[in-house]
């Protein structure tokens, strides 16, 4: 593995994106370790920054209000290298989303279908989005609008019927083509 130390300011940034369950922080993390660069999780970086939950964000603020911090963040609050940083599941969906984050590194979008969601996320009260009577039907819809956005990545993994060690070497060799 790479030390931070020997990494030149030159290696661009790996950004994962894709629906709620889809595996981005477990793989980023992977990702960064084999990598040797720096993992950043957005919602995290968020929730520290505000001071509240993501929950509680969307709750007091709105989603609107999230989608802008989130903006800010890619655009103001993190390096410009060197980092894996995994992005919310609506992070890309907004216009000039896809754009910017493709203009300041590399983007890999992880999909899984809404069974595999589901079962990744059931019970996870952390979900604003998912905290409705039917979360396997919301899953299938909010999945049906976004796959657009996700697809305009242009750069798909699947993680459905495969390990973390596949998804990881998977993303891997997708940034390396690309970088």
């Amino acid at each position: 593995m790479t030390s931070l130390e020997n990494i030149s300011s030159n290696n661009l940034n790996l950004y994962l994106v894709g629906f709620m369950g889809t595996g981005k922080s477990a793989v980023g993390r992977r990702v960064a370790d084999k990598l040797g660069f720096h993992f950043i999780d957005v919602d995290q970086a968020i929730e520290q920054d505000e001071g509240m939950a993501i929950t509680q964000l969307f709750a007091e603020r709105g989603e609107e209000a999230f989608r802008l911090m989130e903006r800010n963040f890619i655009e103001n609050g993190h390096p410009d290298s060197n980092c894996v940083v995994s992005c919310g599941g609506g992070l890309s969906i907004p216009e000039g989303m896809p754009e910017l984050l493709k203009g300041k590194g590399v983007v890999v979008c992880l999909w899984a279908t809404p069974k595999v969601i589901y079962e990744r996320t059931k019970g996870h009260s952390k979900r604003p989005l998912l905290n409705v009577e039917d979360p396997l039907s919301s899953i299938r819809e909010l999945l049906k609008e976004r796959e657009p956005r996700y697809r305009a990545t242009g750069n798909l993994v699947s993680t459905v019927d495969r390990g973390l060690a596949a998804v990881t070497e998977a993303v891997l060799r997708v940034y390396r083509s690309q970088s």
